[in-house]
């Protein structure tokens, strides 16, 4: 008998849920019909273009994606043409256009040309995405002064190449708009073997702060920054049982993120859901405090 009244209070709350999810539902139609605005449509950024770097797989291709989806059309770069042909095929499978550009992106001058790329193809630009980056960890008595300038032409110098030629554009064509950087946890949460790559991606947080004081009230800049996301750049760890248990272990939210964790952090950032925000570094990184991943570097 108390497995039955189980059931029955169960099948209750399941029809109880339905009948709101359904008014809900009826009531969102309804306004809609008679156009007023909802909460979801603040989440789209329809007609608008975005120049997203390092598209061509990962963090890069999950938020042009996300973009398409949400109603842009958008401009693709990175090296490789034919991760850039796969990702465009699945924004047209959205219903909007992308543009390819296989450039290499630590040419600072072929990423600042991006911008003028997007009003030629589109007509306007209103987003940018500066993606590309990285550098590889190294100790830090390997760590030469050559490679900490590398490391901070490819992530900030090149990401303020292209904010500065596409400022213009944006002004023009649209109005205002919005640019969002992608950094790192290890921008701000201290590991060995990070010196070069964690100093860069610091000053890209920091440089977003200062951009958006510039770019007020027109033009908002924000920042991402990821923790440890299941793409491709990740796979060596992922793919090793010991290192990806270790990753999980020391995470609070015991997984590991996926692409769309950030893709959608991206869209809220961009688009008019995320109005009332800048100059701020968005953490979706599971709730790190300290880093997930330990390189074993000895002691001195």
């Amino acid at each position: 008998m108390s497995n039955i009244r189980q059931q029955i209070a169960e099948r209750s709350s399941r029809r109880m849920s339905e009948g709101v999810l359904s008014r809900r539902y009826s009531a969102h139609s309804d306004a809609k019909a008679a156009g007023a605005r909802m909460i979801l449509d603040r989440f789209r950024i329809d007609g608008q273009v975005a120049v997203v770097t390092g598209a061509g797989r990962g963090l890069g291709a999950a938020i042009a994606i996300g973009f398409a989806e949400a109603g842009a059309d958008v401009v693709i770069a990175a090296r490789t043409k034919s991760q850039l042909d796969e990702v465009a095929e699945q924004v047209a499978a959205t219903g909007r256009r992308a543009h390819v550009v296989a450039a290499d992106l630590s040419d600072i001058e072929a990423t600042a040309a991006l911008a003028a790329t997007a009003v030629d193809r589109f007509g306007r630009l209103d987003i940018v995405v500066n993606n590309v980056g990285g550098a590889l960890p190294c100790p830090l008595l390997d760590t030469t002064p050559e490679m900490l300038v590398q490391a901070f032409d490819f992530n900030v110098t090149n990401a303020h190449a292209l904010v500065r030629a596409a400022v213009p554009h944006i002004l023009e064509t649209a109005g205002g708009g919005s640019i969002l950087n992608i950094t790192s946890t290890m921008g701000r949460l201290p590991g060995r073997a990070f010196a070069a790559y964690g100093t860069a991606k610091a000053a890209l947080a920091h440089y977003t702060r200062l951009a958006a004081m510039d770019l007020n009230p027109r033009i908002r800049v924000n920042a991402i920054a990821p923790g440890a996301i299941h793409t491709s750049a990740l796979d060596i760890v992922a793919s090793n049982d010991a290192m990806r248990t270790q990753l999980e272990t020391n995470t609070p939210l015991h997984r590991l993120g996926e692409p769309d964790d950030i893709a959608a952090a991206a869209l809220y950032l961009v688009s008019p859901a995320g109005r009332y925000v800048t100059g701020k570094v968005l953490e979706p990184d599971g709730g790190l405090t300290a880093p997930n991943l330990t390189i074993p570097i000895p002691d001195l």
